[in-house]
């Protein structure tokens, strides 16, 4: 169910790979801790199959989506769906603006894999904060 008035964000589900762990650990702090109160997770595999619910938030909602790889399936299925991609990031391009940060692990990340899903959380929310500003068209 959509709730109102809150950025969906949409995350890679590249299961068994690390940059789509990032990319949903970014997500997670987003909702939890970060922006828990204008922030909602659409999970990619709900538009995938096609779920009502999944697909009336994004239609309803501005959408930041995080893809994991080059595929940008996060993106894709949102438009896909009907929805409005306000913000599109790429775990790579993060990774470029942040080397320092080198993420290892699927199951589980390292220490710096870690460390780049909260720097890319950080740059989520900061767009969050920033849609949130715009008045209503």
């Amino acid at each position: 169910m959509s709730e109102p008035d809150k950025i969906v964000i949409v995350p890679c589900s590249g299961i068994g790979k690390t940059y789509g762990t990032v990319s949903r650990e970014a997500a997670y702090e987003v909702i939890e801790t970060l922006r828990p109160e204008t922030a909602q997770l659409v999970a990619l595999s709900r538009l995938v199959l096609g779920e009502t619910n999944a697909c009336a938030a994004v239609a309803a909602n501005p959408a930041i989506t995080i893809d994991g790889c080059k595929l940008a399936c996060a993106t894709k299925m949102v438009q896909e769906s009907g929805g409005h991609v306000a913000e599109e990031f790429a775990v790579l391009d993060v990774f470029r603006r942040n080397r320092q940060f080198k993420p290892q692990g699927i199951a589980e990340l390292n220490e710096g894999g870690l460390q780049l899903a909260h720097a890319l959380a950080e740059e989520v929310a900061a767009v969050i904060d920033e849609l949130q500003e715009k008045p209503e068209k």
